[in-house]
């Protein structure tokens, strides 16, 4: 049963009804990396009111981490960061339930961590991790709501296995991927995972037009979005194998 009282600003004029956000509370969310992309993208579903997230990453907060990061705390400095953002959830949320993985996927690990959970939101930094998980996501018949960034830009989009193309469809998977570190700014960070968590919102409400087949694209100086359309690449060494 939901709060009606915590969320009755999500259902006023102009919002989503009381059926959606019921959805929304008994909706599962898988969030790959609890970094920059996966601090705001947390944030914003557990303000949704997402029943249950579920949160993979690796790593621990680093003091470099927190220009962006907002959902770790100074405190957290040296802990896991999947760690630090259960805690944030409890603290913010305690309705949603939250997983956790201290695991850095592979090809070999993934299978266990993406059972029971349709929607995947990639929050990865490298491209590398990122074609990989639509990779997975594609095989596995997985929503994944990818985003990215670099410096003041950055891209969304959501891919449905089998109705749109992938990652690589998209952008060709490279055969070698760019090593050098982007700036990461805060605004552009929170701009783009607030617009994936809002992709989620669509995807598992029904309400509204998630980006399929189409990519936007933020620019952070000029203050602009543009909106891109693409088209399933029937010859995907990806998607075109995986359509049945």
């Amino acid at each position: 049963m939901i709060n009606i009282l915590r969320y009755e600003k999500n259902m006023e004029k102009d919002g989503i009804t009381q059926e959606a956000q019921e959805k929304l509370f008994n909706s599962r969310v898988l969030v790959m990396g609890a970094g920059g992309l996966g601090s705001g993208v947390i944030m914003n579903l557990a303000a949704l009111g997402v029943g249950q997230i579920k949160i993979i990453d690796g790593d621990i907060v680093e003091e470099s981490n927190l220009n962006r990061q907002i959902i770790h705390k100074y405190k957290n400095i040296g802990r896991a960061k999947v760690i630090s953002a259960k805690d944030w959830v409890q603290e913010f949320n305690p309705d949603v339930k939250v997983e956790l993985d201290k695991i850095k996927i592979n090809e070999l690990n993934y299978f266990n961590i993406i059972q029971g959970y349709d929607i995947i939101v990639d929050c990865f930094d490298s491209y590398e991790d990122k074609y990989m998980l639509n990779e997975i996501a594609v095989r596995h018949k997985k929503v994944l709501i990818h985003g990215a960034i670099q410096g003041f830009r950055g891209q969304v989009t959501t891919i449905v296995p089998v109705k749109t193309g992938c990652l690589s469809c998209v952008m060709q998977k490279p055969r070698n991927f760019d090593k050098e570190n982007y700036a990461s700014i805060s605004p552009v960070v929170n701009t783009i995972s607030s617009l994936q968590a809002l992709e989620a919102m669509k995807v598992i409400t029904g309400e509204g037009e998630p980006l399929l087949n189409k990519i936007l694209i933020f620019d952070g100086l000029k203050s602009e979005f543009k909106v891109l359309n693409y088209a399933k690449n029937i010859a995907c060494e990806v998607c075109s194998v995986n359509e049945i």
